[in-house]
């Protein structure tokens, strides 16, 4: 049986995934050292790192060459970064961040589980272990969310975040460049877009009805469009990179 080649529009469909995993892992780490108790720095500290460690083998799979990686990653133009907005935003309140923390990993292993049967093997060895290590992300978010609903303070100042983060993360579901043909290669059973019915089911049993305001789509969501917290989450992740580009670490 020939290998699969991967085409530049299936590398561009993983390349979105990759990038989402990459800064999500990213701005779990700004919350080391600040959180607000020691738990959450170690946390956060080590659902950061799989989310990297998730980023870095999708990555490998894309460019084939590990060795490679860091200079594609850091030398991309922002325009060359296929990651929705959800992931590219700052922010600095720890509700909003545990929020997007709880809402992103309870779409991710729905993402994950579209690559279970992919007919790249090592697509479906990639995902069984993401899947394995989402387990852990979701069973900490829940639980810490699940706590903070009984105390009225810190419920208000969650659904308050709602507000905020909801939005966001419909782009996050938006259609993805390439993925068309990556259904039809067999190295993803479905549409993402598709399983927003399921992932807002989730967020409204834990949550509550919500406005449905808060899930109409903005006309800014293209992954091939930056945030305004892009340039600055950028310059900071390429400074240790930057201060050697011909460094092998």
């Amino acid at each position: 049986m020939a290998e699969l080649v991967l085409t530049p529009p299936v590398k561009e469909f993983l390349l979105a995934f990759a990038d989402d995993e990459h800064l999500m892992g990213q701005q779990h780490t700004e919350w080391i050292g600040i959180a607000p108790f020691l738990e959450e720095d170690m946390a956060f500290a080590s659902i950061g790192q799989d989310e990297l460690g998730h980023a870095f083998m999708l990555y490998t799979l894309i460019l084939k060459d590990p060795s490679d990686i860091d200079t594609y990653v850091f030398n991309r133009t922002p325009e060359e970064w296929r990651s929705c907005r959800l992931v590219e935003s700052t922010h600095k309140r720890w509700e909003e961040a545990l929020i997007r923390h709880w809402c992103y990993d309870m779409a991710e292993d729905l993402r994950w589980n579209l690559f279970s049967d992919s007919s790249l093997p090592e697509l479906t060895s990639i995902s069984e272990r993401a899947l394995k290590e989402e387990t852990y992300h979701r069973r900490h978010a829940e639980a810490l969310v699940e706590n903070l609903l009984t105390v009225s303070s810190s419920k208000s100042r969650l659904m308050k975040a709602l507000e905020t983060i909801v939005p966001q993360v419909l782009g996050l579901f938006s259609p993805i460049p390439g993925e068309e043909e990556a259904i039809s290669y067999g190295i993803v059973s479905g549409k993402h877009s598709d399983l927003f019915p399921i992932w807002r089911k989730r967020l409204e049993r834990r949550f509550g009805v919500l406005d449905p305001n808060l899930f109409i789509p903005a006309n800014d969501e293209s992954r091939t469009r930056r945030h305004p917290d892009f340039d600055h989450l950028f310059g900071r992740i390429r400074e240790v990179f930057l201060l050697d580009p011909e460094a092998v670490w």
